[in-house]
């Protein structure tokens, strides 16, 4: 049985130190939609990050 995951939207923002917590909220929220949400800080600019909604 394979997994697969596709990416729906990615989005680049300013980072905040606060930004884990919509990101927490959304996937305890929304993962029985089977939904996923990422966060990551872009690699080329720190102060960047990258949101990333994923169908699981």
């Amino acid at each position: 049985m394979e997994s697969k995951i596709e990416v729906l939207s990615s989005v680049k923002l300013q980072h905040s130190p606060e930004l884990y917590k919509i990101v927490d909220a959304l996937n305890r929220t929304l993962k029985q939609k089977d939904l996923m949400f990422g966060l990551a800080l872009d690699q080329e600019d720190q102060s960047k990050a990258i949101f990333t909604i994923y169908r699981t």
